[in-house]
């Protein structure tokens, strides 16, 4: 897999997670505070998207993860 691959996997999985913990009609709710979560996501991803910086991508440049093209 590449990095975009896992980046897109992991911000999908969060937003998913921090949702099903934050929705009070989910059966895992925790509290509404996990929305933050989602919110803080949404943002890196949006800001990502201008500046070409994520933590996440430098993160797995440096585990030696190959880069390859977001969309093939």
């Amino acid at each position: 897999m590449t990095v975009n691959r896992i980046v897109r996997i992991v911000a999908g999985f969060f937003v998913l997670l921090s949702l099903a913990l934050g929705v009070q009609g989910s059966p895992l709710f925790v509290s509404a505070n996990w929305l933050w979560f989602t919110a803080f996501v949404g943002a890196n991803l949006f800001q990502s998207g201008f500046t070409t910086f994520c933590p996440l991508d430098m993160i797995l440049k440096r585990f030696g993860v190959r880069e390859g093209a977001a969309c093939q």
